[in-house]
């Protein structure tokens, strides 16, 4: 085919091998489309879509039975929840609080394994019949959630064995939220001025 369109050319047709043989990719067989074929080929494509188009109103339609009990905590309950750890001495309570057991999480830092990460924990694990509501909520250090699984008989004592320990300074907890949100906040009982 290729020899037709070249006009029997014996060079054309060894430039045409040498660049296949110097190809890494695979090469798409051009001989069978043309200007004049790009319009009568999408035009084909038209007709038999690959995709599935769906209604709008369909995909944000709210369920009409929801479960009233899901398995993570709604984002209004997940906020109240904040709200009732421990504040920090010094420092934005939208920032940072105490989990259960004291150690120090940052807002923004939400399911990783670090010290400073942390989770919402159903206080009666949710597999053993605990709801996602606001009185079994805790904010909880991701690592020690992770260590407290679902069981429900593990003491307050082991579960600090399980915290994952950092030592963080005034300055680390300023660059941290210097990086998450841009500016430095200071909580209400922080008091007099900083020189830094």
């Amino acid at each position: 085919m290729r020899r037709e369109m070249s006009g029997g050319s014996g060079s054309s047709i060894r430039e045409e091998r040498r660049r296949k043989a110097r190809s890494t990719s695979p090469l798409k067989d051009r001989t069978k489309t043309s200007s004049s074929n790009l319009a009568s080929s999408s035009s084909k494509q038209s007709t038999s879509p690959s995709a599935t188009l769906f209604d709008v109103d369909d995909l944000f339609h709210a369920d009409p039975n929801p479960n009233p009990n899901p398995r993570s905590f709604p984002h209004s309950v997940k906020q109240k929840c904040w709200e009732k750890a421990d504040k920090v001495k010094g420092r934005d309570p939208e920032r940072w609080r105490r989990d259960a057991l004291g150690n120090i999480v940052f807002r923004k830092l939400l399911g990783c394994p670090g010290c400073l990460c942390h989770d919402y924990d159903h206080i009666l694990p949710y597999s053993k019949g605990g709801e996602s509501t606001l009185e079994n909520c805790q904010v909880l250090q991701a690592t020690v959630n992770r260590a407290k699984g679902n069981r429900t008989e593990i003491s307050k004592a082991e579960l600090i064995q399980k915290s994952s320990y950092c030592r963080v300074s005034d300055r680390d907890m300023d660059l941290l939220e210097l990086s998450a949100y841009g500016n430095v906040r200071r909580g209400p009982d922080s008091g007099g001025c900083r020189i830094q």
